[in-house]
């Protein structure tokens, strides 16, 4: 039996036109990542067959083998997109088009070293807009001297910030988190914005964001 993941992609991407029709921004403003954590590379070939070319992985040993797996399928990007220990950089070094989490000194220094010879990896930095004591993440505070830091690194690449603030069903709550880090960005001169999940990328889209992250919405529950 065939999952729906094809019907699910299209009806994602309908809402994701939606909202940039809602913000009054063309729809090729915003790149959607399908996160495929924990799914079985079966769905990715469904993803793919349908026209998706991005998906993000929290994982770094899961994305090397996926990234083995599916070598047969040209023009897939793959997504780093969870935190990221020193010991598992090789991992992403090689394989990752985009690193979504960067948020430590000596991870930014391994990626730069690992990257030597290919070109340089775009990488988002995150910041915990929520003020979150569990969640990873800068705080905006440290964002100046991390970033004056990572910027003499060769083989990276700073594109933009990335966030993931706390769950809410207010919606006002989850634009002012939105909102923060679009400023933040703006006083830093980084221009793509990685925020949005299943449960609010609409928000996010309107508040300005690049790119978005839906796992849930496109392959269904994790078990």
């Amino acid at each position: 039996m065939g999952s729906d993941v094809a019907e699910r992609l299209a009806s994602v991407r309908a809402r994701v036109a939606s909202a940039c029709a809602r913000a009054g921004r063309p729809v090729e403003s915003v790149t959607l990542v399908a996160v495929s954590k924990l799914k079985p590379a079966a769905l990715i070939r469904e993803a793919y067959a349908a026209g998706q070319r991005d998906f993000g992985e929290n994982y770094a040993q899961e994305l090397r083998d996926k990234a083995v797996e599916l070598a047969d399928l040209e023009g897939l990007r793959w997504h780093a997109i969870g935190p990221l220990q020193t010991n598992k950089v090789k991992y992403v070094a090689k394989v990752a088009s985009t690193f979504h989490a960067l948020e430590r000194l000596e991870v930014a220094r391994e990626l730069s070293k690992r990257r030597e010879g290919l070109a340089p990896l775009p990488c988002y930095i995150e910041v915990n807009v929520g003020g979150e004591a569990t969640k990873s993440g800068l705080e905006p505070s440290a964002l100046p001297d991390f970033l004056a830091q990572v910027r003499e690194l060769p083989g990276l690449r700073l594109v933009g910030l990335m966030s993931l603030p706390p769950p809410t069903d207010d919606e006002a709550r989850a634009r002012g988190y939105f909102q923060a880090l679009r400023e933040l960005g703006q006083r830093h001169a980084l221009t793509e914005l990685s925020m949005g999940t299943t449960h609010d990328f609409e928000l996010a889209i309107e508040a300005g964001a690049t790119l978005v992250r839906v796992g849930t919405a496109i392959f269904g529950e994790r078990t």
